[in-house]
């Protein structure tokens, strides 16, 4: 066994680092780890490589070792099941943030993504919109009501200097941080997810 086979469980052991990565962190965005996503898949690669070499040896009735051929088979489904479920957790959270914040991400979480996964909010974000648009005569906005309203006013506090919102009736309120308002549930939904206002008890 040379040496580089017996480091491959070192790659096996990163590429569990990026699946605890998002259970570390699960309120909030970790930065795509593009250079640990690197190594597992050079891992992968070089594992596969090994393997073919060793299959065309037996085939070719040359002298082989095959008594690596299925650990490095399962270090390699290892590290792709742990790349997977780490693409896989970041996309639902992305989706997630679609529902939360509207078309717009905060910039702390629009700067943890890398390149695809902008992309992929962006084409979610398209696809969700046409969705709403295609729903009746004037289309609906699923992200005003997550939840069946009580009732169609409600108190609010704003939670920073927002300055000028307009309702949707037309009401221009000024949103000063501490003010306490009385809104029209569906004006306000969007607000209150962003953190710019809280509902009042």
């Amino acid at each position: 066994m040379n040496s580089n086979d017996q480091n491959r469980g070192g790659v096996a052991d990163k590429a569990l680092q990026l699946v605890l990565e998002m259970k570390r962190n699960p309120d909030m965005m970790p930065p795509y780890n593009t250079d640990l996503m690197r190594q597992c898949q050079q891992k992968i690669d070089e594992l596969f490589q090994k393997n073919a070499a060793e299959v065309q040896k037996i085939s070719a009735g040359l002298p082989h070792d095959p008594t690596l051929l299925h650990p490095r088979l399962g270090a390699m489904i290892h590290i792709r099941r742990c790349m997977l479920a780490y693409i896989n957790e970041r996309k639902n959270r992305i989706r997630s943030y679609r529902w939360r914040y509207g078309g717009a991400l905060p910039v702390s979480v629009r700067n943890a993504l890398c390149d695809a996964e902008i992309q992929f909010f962006n084409e979610y974000s398209g696809t969700l919109a046409r969705f709403q648009q295609g729903l009746g005569e004037g289309g609906v906005n699923l992200l005003l009501h997550t939840a069946p309203p009580k009732t169609l006013f409600v108190q609010v506090r704003s939670l920073e200097d927002f300055g000028e919102f307009e309702t949707m009736d037309g009401n221009l309120v000024q949103l000063t941080k501490d003010s306490l308002h009385s809104l029209p549930r569906q004006d306000c939904e969007m607000l209150i997810r962003q953190g710019v206002l809280e509902l009042v008890h």
